[in-house]
């Protein structure tokens, strides 16, 4: 089953798999991302830092803490992916509702997937490059999400959250066209 066809628990089961793999799989956690002066480990950071604070105050949801990505970046993300992946697999979870003033009211579960679970899709390209790994995402679910956000550049780039669009040639596949529209260089490689 395509990944867009899941449901936001099955979708971010499979998202997080592999970017955990990817977590299990790094060495060197200090290796420049393709994120502008970010490290592999601030990738994972990433992700274990913003989204508590955004479910807290948005839907009063503490996630379980794990240790500081700086002390152990695995079990951070571990501690991290297990407490999300409990919250979507709670049913009451899609009757709860997060507000933030940017979005309005959305059902907890839609918002988990729409704006976490695709930003570890997208990030696990970036660790997977800073590590040396497969790199390899899907191309199905890389050009529903682009189809998403094409509409809503403006919107997106005004965030702040990406850089500027990267272009990429028009015959590039989804997951190169992703990657730039993201503001990634789809070439980039460690130096």
């Amino acid at each position: 089953m395509a990944l867009s066809d899941l449901d936001p628990a099955e979708r971010h089961r499979r998202i997080a798999a592999t970017f955990t793999d990817r977590v299990r799989d790094a060495k060197a956690w200090d290796a420049p991302s393709p994120v502008p002066g970010w490290t592999a480990r601030d990738v994972v950071g990433h992700l274990v830092e913003w989204f508590p604070p955004f479910l807290a105050a948005g839907a009063g949801v503490e996630l379980p803490s794990g240790p500081s990505v700086h002390d152990d970046p695995v079990a951070a993300w571990q501690a991290h992916c297990d407490g999300v992946q409990a919250l979507l697999d709670d049913p009451d979870t899609a009757l709860r509702m997060l507000t933030n003033r940017h979005l309005g009211e959305v059902p907890l579960d839609q918002a988990i997937d729409r704006f976490y679970t695709s930003d570890v899709f997208m990030h696990t390209w970036d660790l997977a490059r800073a590590t040396g790994q497969d790199d390899q995402l899907d191309t199905d679910f890389c050009a529903v999400l682009l189809a998403g956000m094409e509409p809503i550049e403006e919107v997106i780039r005004s965030s702040g959250q990406y850089g500027l669009r990267v272009p990429t040639p028009a015959d590039a596949d989804a997951q190169t066209r992703l990657i730039g529209f993201i503001g990634r260089d789809p070439l980039w490689t460690p130096a």
